[in-house]
């Protein structure tokens, strides 16, 4: 993700998010409210972030990398000054904002929290909330913070025993 990639490698964001610079070029030029609507997103966690500098490269058209710019400034951040987090939320966003025709049916995510802070957690469930009214989402996690965005019977438990998983939908009577 920090690194050049190839700006032909736009056709769906890799699951490794490795051409995240080229799908998000690809989706200002062919799927603008989408953009919007993900630099909306990391506008809402960080209110400094203006805008993404998202053209191929001067010396080599062919590679793109993820720049930036913070509110107030002429400085061109590189990719390589994203927070760990920033960087995890923006991958999120655009796993979870791009266009529905863009989006794979089943979308698996190991602990989306690790790096996130509070504030884009709860952005990040709306996010799942709306996905998963088209799309099949199936969320690892162990955060108290995103687990409290969906109501008991939309959390599936999942414990190990006697080197056996059992599923078990949580009941709200008995969380009471």
């Amino acid at each position: 993700v920090r690194q050049y990639g190839r700006i032909a490698d736009n056709r769906f964001l890799n699951s490794n998010g490795g051409n995240l610079a080229a799908y998000l070029f690809a989706l200002s030029q062919n799927h603008r409210s989408e953009y919007d609507n993900i630099v909306n997103a990391i506008r809402q966690v960080v209110p400094t972030f203006r805008e993404f500098e998202l053209k191929p490269d001067r010396i080599n058209a062919d590679q793109i990398s993820l720049q930036w710019f913070e509110r107030g400034s002429s400085y061109l951040f590189g990719p390589h000054q994203l927070p760990d987090g920033l960087l995890r939320f923006i991958c999120l966003a655009t796993l979870l904002l791009q266009p529905q025709e863009d989006m794979p049916d089943v979308i698996i995510i190991d602990e989306p929290e690790l790096g996130l802070h509070p504030a884009a957690l709860l952005l990040v469930g709306a996010f799942f909330r709306k996905v998963s009214l088209s799309k099949q989402i199936i969320v690892a996690t162990q955060s108290a913070t995103l687990l409290d965005q969906f109501t008991p019977n939309e959390v599936i438990v999942v414990e190990r025993t006697n080197q056996m998983s059992t599923f078990r939908r949580l009941d709200e009577a008995n969380l009471q």
